[in-house]
């Protein structure tokens, strides 16, 4: 990286904390629901909201690349089958 870049800002707790969650698996429908509403304090849409603009920050690649990759495949398959 060039020094005279300042390095980029590191993640903040609720964007690391959302990277963790879909590092998770969840058993059964609504268990990750459940878990955003309860452990992030989050309303799925919002929740669904930030990751997905998460997925196109390049400190969350930084933070957790594998994560991050394998939501952007996800996410550019569903929008293949549109």
């Amino acid at each position: 990286m060039n020094q005279d870049q300042p390095e980029p800002a590191a993640l903040a707790e609720r964007e690391q904390a959302i990277l963790a969650l879909e590092r998770r698996g969840f058993a059964g429908p609504g268990a990750k629901e459940r878990a955003i509403r309860e452990e992030l304090g989050l309303a799925p849409v919002r929740y669904y909201q930030l990751l997905n603009a998460l997925l196109d920050d390049a400190r969350a690649l930084a933070h957790d690349p594998v994560t991050v990759n394998r939501l952007r495949r996800v996410r550019e398959a569903r929008r293949g089958e549109r």
